[in-house]
């Protein structure tokens, strides 16, 4: 596979980085990740969008405009020579004189192979264990996931696939993804402490067509009302969850409700650019 990196379009294993680099030595760094359907980039300007703001955020320049990051997305799709891939932006605070000071981002873009899918895991859905902690900055995807990685073994002696956070009383996201409940008929998601998914935005827009959505801070308490809880991401669609802590969701199965957005995102994508006749 090949990789942009600061201009040039090289195989990703003759790219690298000088150990000077600030995501290095300050954690000061931000990526997205996003994929194709039918070879066309899924969402492509939400994607864009929410990459630019974010490094507005950490006041790093972009040195490609949308236009040429699309034409750059073109090369590496075509080199991939591949049915559909992934992509990974990362934007670094660069090399650094004193450790401290942006002086120029380094701009990293890798076609990536798709992860395995996990369609038991779509089908029997997933545990997750609460854990009390707000990312900083959460409207951005930082390069820092020190928490997933050093809870890793104990998620899998646990039997479970990852973490739900959550502070004063208030649910926020996974440590990659959103987090829903159903209450019946109604679709509930916190509004606060998150990164706004895009497939997150979706799928709410696929809910609004069948059920009452709720968009609001969601109380730890209320997690033992749910009938329905599920997450949503670029690689898990619409992944029920049927356990959280000790807690089984509903009746520790996916529920119907999940089961139909899953149903309908997935027709989504799988017609996803296609040109109908």
């Amino acid at each position: 596979m090949h990789c942009y990196f600061n201009g040039d379009i090289i195989p990703v294993e003759q790219a690298s980085v000088k150990i000077n680099d600030l995501a290095l030595l300050r954690g000061y760094g931000l990526f997205d990740y996003f994929r194709t359907y039918n070879g066309v980039p899924f969402e492509w300007d939400g994607y864009w969008a929410r990459f630019t703001r974010s490094a507005e955020v950490l006041r790093l320049p972009v040195a490609l405009t949308q236009a040429q990051t699309a034409d750059v997305l073109a090369e590496l799709y075509k080199l991939a020579d591949k049915p559909d891939i992934a992509y990974r932006f990362v934007l670094t605070g660069g090399y650094s004189p004193d450790s401290v000071s942006v002086v120029q981002p380094n701009f990293l873009i890798i076609a990536e192979n798709l992860p395995k899918d996990n369609p038991e895991g779509r089908y029997r859905g997933i545990k997750v264990l609460p854990f009390e902690f707000v990312r900083d900055l959460p409207e951005l995807k930082s390069t820092n996931y020190l928490h997933m990685i050093r809870l890793a073994a104990e998620m899998k002696s646990q039997g479970a696939a990852d973490l739900l956070y959550h502070k004063d009383g208030e649910v926020s996201e996974l440590t990659r993804s959103n987090f829903f409940i159903f209450k019946g008929d109604t679709l509930i998601t916190p509004d606060q402490n998150i990164l706004h998914g895009i497939t997150r935005r979706v799928v709410l827009e696929l809910a609004k067509k069948d059920f009452k959505v709720e968009i609001r801070p969601l109380k730890v308490e209320e997690l033992e009302e749910a009938d329905e809880a599920f997450t949503t991401s670029t690689t898990k669609w619409v992944m029920p969850v049927v356990q959280i802590g000790r807690q089984i969701v509903g009746d520790g199965k996916p529920g119907v409700r999940t089961l139909k957005l899953l149903e309908q995102f997935e027709e989504l994508v799988t017609g996803y650019g296609l040109v109908k006749a």
